[in-house]
This record gives C-alpha cells, structure tokens and sequence, in this order.
C-alpha cells in the first residue's frame, strides 16, 4: 500500500516559487487520465482555470460582481507540458498576474508535482480581456481592481 498523499493547503498565497505569489493544490481524478495512465493534455485547462478561480477568490473578486465594469473572457491560452502526471498524484498550480494593461490580463502558470520533487509538469499562459458583453468591446480594468492586483503581487518592502 502507498503512502498517503495529503493535499497541501487547497489555496492562498505563497512564496515557494518565485516570482509567483498564489497556489492552488489538486489532486488527479482517474477521469483526468488518458489510455497510458497519465494525465490527458486537455485536462490541464481545469487545473489552470482553479487556480485562476482561487486567486480572484483570495483578492477578493467575483466573477460577476458588476457587469457594468465588464467581464474577463479568453483571449489567449498557451501551454507547454514538461513532465506526465498519474493518476492520484497530488498537484500545485502556482499562478500570478504577469501583466496588466488597459484591457487585459496575463497570467502565467506552473504545475508541479507536490509530492516533494517539484517535477515541473507544465507552464502556460492566459490572456484575459475586460469585455463589456452586450458591446461586445473591450474596456478599461477598473482601478480598485488593479491597485489591489499589484498591492498583491508587489506589496510594499516596508
């Protein structure tokens, strides 16, 4: 019988992967896995989407806190996979805004094996844009919500 692997704290922020601030743990689900055994590439997109999830949840965002001020939706999502993934392996998805321009938001991931090793298994990007949906146009990010990204990502040394 294997040794049971605990999941580590499910979300929040953390500092054992700079520069990224925020981590989300998972755990591989049989349904996640391909004819070999190991994680299906297309299973990846969840695990991102959780992270990214979590970390609005943590700042304080709803996805649906005032339409008026725009949605975020996918512009741009790339992946790279570095390493296979299992069947119950317990996984942590580090994630963290890398940009903020007038419309849009880049986020940049890394998934690691939380077993000890840290075996990287894959990195990606996702590019959101603030998108007024009846529009259907891009707007501004609000300034509260950048002010407390950044006050986030690059809090004050004092």
């Amino acid at each position: 019988m294997s040794p049971q692997r605990h999941l580590p704290q499910i979300a929040g922020p953390t500092t054992a992967r700079p520069p990224f601030s925020f981590s989300a743990a998972t755990r591989v689900a049989f349904s996640d896995t391909d004819a070999q055994g190991i994680v299906y590439y297309g299973r990846y997109a969840p695990y991102f989407d959780v992270a990214r999830v979590e970390y609005w949840r943590h700042l304080g965002f709803d996805a649906h806190d005032d339409p008026a001020s725009g949605e975020f939706v996918m512009r741009a999502f790339n992946i790279e996979y570095h390493a296979p993934a299992s069947f119950d392996d317990v996984l942590e998805v580090f994630c963290r805004v890398a940009r903020i321009g007038n419309t849009s938001i880049q986020f940049e991931f890394d998934v690691v094996l939380a077993d000890g090793s840290d075996r990287h298994l894959a990195s990606a990007t996702q590019t959101m844009v603030n998108v007024d949906l009846l529009a259907r146009k891009p707007v501004v990010i609000d300034s509260h919500m950048r002010e407390r990204i950044e006050a986030f990502e690059h809090p004050d040394p004092a």
